[in-house]
């Protein structure tokens, strides 16, 4: 190992941001917003290294380790200086960048949180209940504390009122149970939100449309035969729906509703390997040209077509031991994250994907993962989430050239320092 290594960190990765406290209070909800406590000794934290040249080994660790949730982490996401963390548990917890100290926790309704997804000032959560709920980030009072506010919950009393007495807007969901349309029936397993709507799957193997702006629900997709695990949007607006049915299926808005028709209507299918499930989707790069579909299997496989002039599969990659539970793109690097503990770093090639690393430190399978979307110190970071309970960051590097593959967590030994929530970076 390069002894100097230890001596090559680079200054805060994060922005400079100002410092609020919370005041203990209670929105709507009910749910009590504590203040952060002074001291969490549970964070184990690493310096960035600097980015590697085409011809050095790049090297991949944990910058920070975050626990506190007290079952499995289910899923992340950003907003503005915080990083929202939730469990299977109904709480969200959130955590202030730069330090990353708890700084406030919330949730509401029954079951675990599915996924969290953020626009603006508003946070939407799907729930095992089959709820949407929207969350209001409002700074009040004269300390200018952020509150994390219930402001409606999906469908809206609204909807409700406007369907229940209409005989024809009612389905039948099993045997002698019948439910309005506009309602999820299992499980919300997948959020996404673009061009003013909120995109919606379930394990009742629909999709729904919900309009931003008021929170109505516009439209229910019969899309799946079996459990809709993952959903994501392309840059012209192209929907994708993963599902347990082991396909992948591409919807696309038409530009003026028809009368009594659809807003979307399907546009490929594409099909995985046999009797497994895919559990992950994700989209490469601008429609048309050099447009990658990716999508991660229940059998470890990650498998990619490319459309523009045509469909056509362009990657199959036996990427993990084990199942592939997402996925995340940021430029052309790919991150997978699997049942097997590890996250694989892959970089996109004109032949396909090179694997350029892999990222270990959970002691658990790794249930989600989410990516800066600004660029750090000639990299950016990744936020992975797990059944261990713990939040990691990891900072992964740009590559230029010929990278070596390695596993490069067994390359470099950092010691391990466990401190209190002070300036980390």
């Amino acid at each position: 190992m390069n002894p100097s290594i230890s001596n090559q960190f680079l200054p805060n990765p994060f922005p400079s941001i100002k410092t609020t406290t919370t005041a203990t209070s209670t929105g709507d909800s009910g749910d009590e917003i504590p203040p952060p406590p002074p001291h969490q000794p549970n964070f184990i934290h690493h310096k960035i290294p600097k980015t590697p040249s085409s011809s050095a080994t790049a090297y991949h660790h944990p910058l920070s380790t975050i626990t506190g949730h007290t079952d499995s982490v289910s899923c992340l996401a950003l907003c503005g200086e915080f990083i929202l963390s939730a469990s299977h548990a109904k709480e969200i917890m959130v955590w202030q960048q730069p330090d990353l100290r708890l700084f406030a926790k919330f949730g509401h309704g029954r079951g675990s949180v599915k996924a969290v997804v953020t626009v603006g000032n508003k946070i939407f959560t799907a729930h095992q209940d089959s709820k949407i709920r929207v969350w209001r980030v409002s700074r009040i009072n004269h300390e200018n504390n952020n509150i994390f506010k219930l402001v409606e919950t999906l469908p809206t009393t609204k909807d409700y009122f406007g369907s229940f007495m209409n005989h024809n807007n009612y389905i039948q969901t099993r045997r002698h149970h019948r439910r309005l349309w506009i309602e999820h029936t299992d499980t919300i397993s997948c959020l996404s939100v673009r061009n003013g709507f909120i995109y919606s799957g379930s394990w009742d193997r629909t999709v729904k449309i919900w309009r931003l702006s008021d929170y109505k629900c516009l439209e229910s997709i019969k899309a799946h035969d079996d459990a809709v695990n993952a959903l994501t949007i392309a840059d012209d607006g192209t929907v994708f729906s993963a599902s347990a049915d082991g396909k992948i299926k591409a919807w696309e808005r038409q530009q003026q509703q028809q009368q009594q028709g659809s807003l979307h209507f399907l546009k490929f299918i594409l099909e995985g390997h046999k009797d497994i499930s895919i559990n992950s989707v994700v989209v490469s790069g601008d429609v048309g040209g050099g447009t990658v579909v990716y999508g991660g299997g229940s059998d470890g496989y990650v498998m990619g077509w490319s459309w523009g002039e045509g469909l056509k599969k362009v990657v199959e990659v036996h990427a993990h031991k084990m199942a592939i539970l997402c996925m995340c793109m940021k430029g052309e690097i790919l991150c997978t994250r699997s049942t097997d503990q590890s996250i694989g770093v892959w970089k996109k090639e004109v032949k396909g994907l090179t694997k350029i690393g892999v990222m270990l430190g959970h002691e658990g399978p790794i249930k989600c993962l989410h990516v800066s979307p600004s660029s750090i110190g000639g990299g950016f970071l990744v936020y992975s989430g797990s059944i261990d309970k713990s939040i990691k960051v990891w900072w992964v590097p740009r590559y230029s050239g010929r990278t070596k593959v390695e596993d490069f967590n067994s390359l470099v030994k950092v010691r391990k320092v466990v401190t209190t929530p002070t300036i980390l970076f």
